[in-house]
C-alpha cells in the first residue's frame, strides 16, 4: 500500500516537472521569435493607394482661354464620337497641308482648316439641303461673289414642283458637256473660302470664333446677336445664346476637333486627361509602382 502511494506521488511529481518545462519553453519561444522565416515587407502584402494626375490636354495657342467653357463638351464628344474623330483625322492628312498653305497666304489661322471636316467631311460632291456645294459648302450667291463657276442649285420646294410637271417630248440633240461647278474643285474652292474668311476677319476684328460662327449662319446673324448683347466688343461667349442652336454646336465642334487633333497621340493612346484623375498605386516585391487605371479614360 505504501509502495503504491509512493509510486503515485512519484508519477505526479514527474508530470508537474514536465508541465513546467513545457511552459518555460513556450515563454522563451515568444520572447525570441523565429527569424529564420523571411518577413514580407508591407509593400508585398497588397497595400495600395491613389495618386492624382493633373490634366494634360493642351489647347492650340489661338484657342487658349476657352478651356473653362469647352473642356466638359470636348471630353464628352471625344468619348461619344471617337470613331468619327479618327476617321476625320485620317482623311485630313490628304487635305490639311494644302488648306494650311492657302490659309497662310491669306494670313489666316491654320485652325480654320478644320471647317473642311465640319462642312463636307472632305467630300467634294457634298450638297446640303440648303443648296451649299463642295468641300467648303459654298452657296450660289457666295460662289458668284467670289468668282467661282457654279451650277445653280434649285431650292428643295422648287425641285419638287418641277418633278411633278409632265415631261415634254424633245427632239434628239447632242448632249452638251455638263457645266463645271468649281465648288467641287479643291484648290479653287479653298482659295474662294479663304478670301471669304479674310473678309469676315475684317468685319469681325479678327475674332476667330465669331468668324467661324459667321461661316455657319452668316455675318448678318452674328452682327444681330452682337447688338443684342449690349456690349461694346462682345465675343462668342457673350452672344452664344442669341445664335441659332446649330451655330452654337458648330463653333463648339470647331474647338473640339482642333483640340483633339492637337492632342491626337494622347487621344488614341487613351491617356488624354481633361480633369484631375485618380490612379491606383500598388506595391510589388517591396517596390512602389504606379499603374494608370485605363478604365478612367474609357467610358
Amino acid at each position: 500500500m505504501i509502495k503504491q502511494i509512493y509510486s503515485h506521488v512519484k508519477v505526479s511529481k514527474a508530470i508537474w516537472i514536465l508541465f513546467f518545462t513545457l511552459m518555460l519553453s513556450s515563454a522563451k519561444a515568444d520572447s525570441y521569435p523565429d527569424t529564420s522565416k523571411k518577413q514580407l515587407p508591407s509593400a508585398a502584402k497588397g497595400n495600395a493607394g491613389f495618386k492624382t494626375l493633373e490634366p494634360n490636354v493642351v489647347f492650340p495657342e489661338v484657342l487658349t482661354g476657352n478651356e473653362k467653357q469647352t473642356l466638359a463638351y470636348i471630353e464628352k464628344f471625344s468619348d461619344n464620337r471617337r470613331t468619327y474623330l479618327i476617321r476625320m483625322y485620317n482623311r485630313s492628312k490628304k487635305f490639311f497641308p494644302k488648306a494650311t498653305a492657302v490659309l497662310k497666304k491669306h494670313n489666316l489661322p491654320n485652325e480654320l482648316k478644320v471647317l473642311l471636316a465640319l462642312e463636307s467631311a472632305f467630300n467634294g460632291n457634298a450638297v446640303s439641303k440648303a443648296g451649299a456645294v463642295g468641300y467648303w459648302q459654298i452657296m450660289d450667291e457666295v460662289a458668284k461673289e467670289y468668282g467661282l463657276k457654279y451650277v445653280a442649285q434649285q431650292k428643295k420646294e422648287d425641285k419638287k414642283k418641277s418633278e411633278k410637271k409632265t415631261p415634254v417630248a424633245k427632239a434628239r440633240v447632242k448632249k452638251a458637256a455638263p457645266p463645271k461647278d468649281e465648288r467641287k474643285n479643291f484648290n479653287k474652292s479653298t482659295y474662294a473660302a479663304a478670301r471669304y474668311l479674310k473678309d469676315r476677319s475684317r468685319n469681325l476684328d479678327n475674332n476667330l470664333l465669331l468668324m467661324v460662327a459667321s461661316y455657319n449662319c452668316g455675318i448678318g446673324n452674328v452682327w444681330e446677336a452682337m447688338k443684342k448683347s449690349g456690349k461694346t466688343d462682345p465675343g462668342f461667349w457673350d452672344i452664344k445664346a442669341s445664335l441659332p442652336a446649330e451655330t452654337q454646336s458648330y463653333v463648339m465642334n470647331f474647338i473640339t476637333l482642333n483640340v483633339i487633333f492637337h492632342n491626337y497621340e494622347k487621344f488614341t493612346d487613351n491617356t488624354l486627361l481633361f480633369t484631375p484623375t485618380k490612379v491606383k498605386t500598388e506595391n510589388a516585391e517591396g517596390v512602389m509602382t504606379e499603374e494608370l487605371n485605363i478604365s478612367a479614360f474609357q467610358k
